[in-house]
């Protein structure tokens, strides 16, 4: 039963960290436009996937989640050079928000900087819960 509070203990800052990410996401784009803003997206969409990857399971660890974050951008924008997400997207805007659109090699760079800023605040934060006063009694 303890298990089980400490996932769902855990899931509750994934959800909030989700809804920032996304907020963060929307906000980048509404108030910066150029290579910043495509970049800085790109960057907070791994940062996404990781929060995902953490709120799935609570317990991973930063490294094994920033490694699944990357993979599945990588995977993401890989299938965007098949044209599928592109012409599935101007039919559904959800389906162009997680897929996007086009394929641009620059975005591949940018996916291991969301996920190793991910996993830096997801060990920072794991550490200060660990001497937080209180933990594991």
């Amino acid at each position: 039963m303890d298990d089980l509070r400490r996932g769902s203990a855990r899931r509750v800052p994934a959800a909030a960290a989700a809804a920032l990410t996304v907020a963060a996401g929307l906000g980048v784009r509404a108030a910066l436009d150029g290579d910043i803003a495509k970049y800085a997206g790109d960057a907070l969409y791994t940062v996404l996937v990781y929060v995902l990857v953490v709120l799935v399971a609570p317990s991973v660890r930063p490294v094994r989640a920033a490694v699944l974050a990357a993979a599945v951008s990588w995977a993401v924008e890989l299938f965007q050079a098949t044209g599928l997400p592109d012409a599935w997207g101007r039919r559904s805007a959800l389906v162009h928000l997680v897929l996007g659109s086009t394929f641009n090699p620059p975005d591949l760079a940018w996916y291991p900087v969301g996920a190793a800023g991910a996993a830096l605040l997801h060990r920072v934060l794991r550490a200060g819960r660990a001497t937080a006063p209180g933990v594991g009694s």
